[in-house]
């Protein structure tokens, strides 16, 4: 199945900001780019509105009445992997840390500038098309493994394996590129986000963990293998 790009079509942004200098300013400034802004100036309207259309990205303030960016982010991820890109006044690494971590996909700091902000929206849906190479598809299947992706549940050996949320996202990432390796770099920044904070002991621990729970052996494993000095690699098992 051939893939749209982000420039076959026009991109739908849900824009949740409730300060009107700012609605005013990206309601022309997108639309200038090609974009179709919707507004929603609070919290509820924000899922409301993502309850009736469909959105190529949403851009989330976390300030907002009714209910907080936060709490509209985290309703959102337990539904949708639409992009999000957090932009909020609140510019403390711990806000940036937290709202990745619960799924924004990118963090943008007011005052900011509109070709900046575009060039970061393009970004992310680059990112979230690579990212689902395969996402026509309900399964995918190496083997005696199986990952539902609209479900978010993985199978061994038709063994349902209950898996957190980053270690989701990181076993479907290598699941969707068989064969290849992925370096380090590239699995934090598809995973964790660009503006990740740590070191890379983290992802480590992760794969320990996706090791024990996938593999016959996990201090010897054949599906998850390390790329020694590079990174992970999931081998497809030959005829």
């Amino acid at each position: 199945m051939t893939k749209k790009t982000p420039s076959d079509e026009r991109i739908n942004v849900l824009v949740v900001e409730d300060e009107e200098s700012f609605v005013d300013a990206l309601t022309v400034g997108l639309g200038r780019e090609g974009f179709d802004v919707t507004i929603a100036r609070d919290g509820q309207a924000a899922l409301t509105s993502f309850g009736e259309q469909r959105f190529d990205v949403v851009l989330l303030d976390l300030m907002l009445p009714k209910m907080s960016g936060l709490d509209v982010c985290r309703t959102i991820r337990t539904e949708s992997s639409v992009p999000i890109i957090v932009v909020s006044a609140k510019g403390e690494e711990v806000d940036m840390v937290l709202m990745l971590e619960i799924g924004a996909d990118d963090y943008v700091t007011k005052p900011y500038r509109l070709r900046e902000l575009v060039a970061r929206i393009r970004a992310v849906l680059r990112r979230r098309q690579d990212h689902d190479e395969f996402v026509a598809d309900e399964f995918i299947a190496l083997g005696n493994v199986r990952m539902d992706i609209d479900a978010r549940r993985l199978y061994v050996n038709d063994q349902e394996i209950k898996l957190r949320k980053k270690e989701f996202a990181l076993l479907r990432l290598l699941l969707e590129n068989p064969g290849r390796v992925l370096t380090r770099e590239v699995l934090i920044d598809r995973v964790w986000g660009s503006d990740y904070v740590g070191d890379t002991k983290t992802l480590d621990v992760h794969i320990k963990r996706l090791r024990t729970l996938i593999e016959d052996d996990p201090k010897n494993p054949t599906h998850i293998t390390t790329v020694r000095g590079v990174g992970y690699r999931y081998e497809v098992a030959k005829p």
